[in-house]
């Protein structure tokens, strides 16, 4: 039924029951677990433009191959593709999925609601009401 699986990471700890629910997932399957990590170009406008490009670039690189090591590390039994692209979060995991014939993206979601949900937005939202691609959403944060 799934033979790509797409996971996007934001390389924080409380993502850790996404990445073994997902790689479940994938070992029931026999399937490719495509993790993605996206470097999220559109918060950084906000930076002062003395700020080197360079120096920010590098170090959400080296974040996001972070990321990337920990879920390779809960799938030694399964296949990994890893992917590091630039943009808007949402829109990026959604192209991705639909450019890459991915058949399911898991994500974590903090399970938010209220006024949270309307001031901080959601990347897991977002993703759910523009994908083509089925999303299953794991809760993360102990809320």
């Amino acid at each position: 039924m799934y033979d790509r699986i797409l996971l996007p990471t934001d390389g924080s700890e409380e993502i850790e029951p996404v990445i073994e629910h997902a790689v479940e997932l994938a070992a029931h399957h026999d399937a490719t677990l495509h993790a993605l990590y996206v470097l999220d170009t559109a918060s950084l406008n906000s930076l002062p433009m003395e700020t080197s490009w360079d120096t920010i670039s590098s170090i959400l690189e080296e974040e996001g191959t972070a990321a990337l090591d920990v879920i390779e590390a809960y799938a030694d039994e399964v296949a990994v593709e890893r992917k590091i692209v630039e943009g808007s979060p949402s829109r990026r995991i959604v192209q991705y999925a639909e450019d890459e014939g991915m058949d399911l993206i898991v994500m974590g979601t903090h399970g938010r609601g209220g006024i949270d949900r309307l001031l901080l937005g959601s990347v897991a939202e977002r993703v759910v009401r523009t994908s083509s691609v089925p999303v299953l959403t794991v809760r993360v944060g102990g809320q």
